[in-house]
């Protein structure tokens, strides 16, 4: 079968769909795309929004990571399947990937904060990781239990770029000692073998990320 993923690095979208397919084992050619000079192929394959990532499954795209993960899901569902099987675990599953999406706007707040609103900032990002934590993951290791699962997907962003944020914004949320269960959560999920093979250099990230929150700050775009 004919696999293509046309990315981006940094991007946490991509990225959740990297983790699936390796996690299916499905072999897939990778192309690394420049967001600030669109390539024709992202242009024809995702006309609406023009963005990554991008899966070309024989010559047909399939774009949104959420959309893209379910597609993954259903063409190879016997390969380390990543939604429940039980009707009601599934809906739950969805549920938290849901939750997470109308949040990302409270971490977006949360990454390019000011500094006289940095402390409002993360005590809202600390409520929305506390529900997380309490209900969503509870006391099981991963969200899907004893094994990842798509909610743990969705998630992955916290183990590896959360720190990233917290660096920028000065200010230390996901801690021991604070999100006790969510911290071992990050911990675990970063040690699984086709988690931490894919994970994006730190050093490199967190440049990126500076270079990002400078540019929005700066722009007449964003207000903070």
């Amino acid at each position: 079968m004919d696999v293509r993923l046309h990315g981006m690095w940094a991007s946490p979208y991509v990225i959740r769909v990297i983790w699936a397919l390796k996690l299916k084992g499905v072999e897939y050619e990778y192309i690394e795309e420049d967001l600030s000079n669109k390539s024709a192929a992202i242009l024809e394959f995702n006309p609406v929004h023009k963005k990554v990532p991008v899966l070309v499954h024989n010559g047909k795209p399939i774009v949104e990571s959420a959309v893209i993960l379910q597609y993954i899901e259903d063409t190879w569902p016997d390969r380390t399947p990543l939604l429940p099987e039980d009707p009601y675990e599934r809906a739950m599953a969805r549920f938290w990937i849901d939750f997470g999406q109308k949040k990302s706007l409270t971490f977006f707040a949360f990454f390019l904060t000011s500094e006289e609103d940095k402390h409002k900032t993360a005590t809202q990002v600390l409520e929305t990781l506390k529900i997380i934590e309490d209900e969503a993951l509870g006391d099981k290791k991963f969200f899907g239990g004893n094994t990842i699962n798509v909610v743990d997907l969705f998630y992955g962003w916290l183990a590896y770029s959360f720190g990233c944020m917290e660096q920028i914004s000065g200010v230390q949320v996901l801690q021991p000692e604070t999100l006790p269960r969510l911290h071992r959560w990050t911990l675990d999920f970063k040690q699984e073998p086709a988690i931490k093979e894919n994970l994006p250099d730190g050093t490199a990230l967190l440049e990126h990320f500076q270079g990002v929150t400078k540019r929005l700050k700066s722009s007449n775009r964003f207000k903070a």
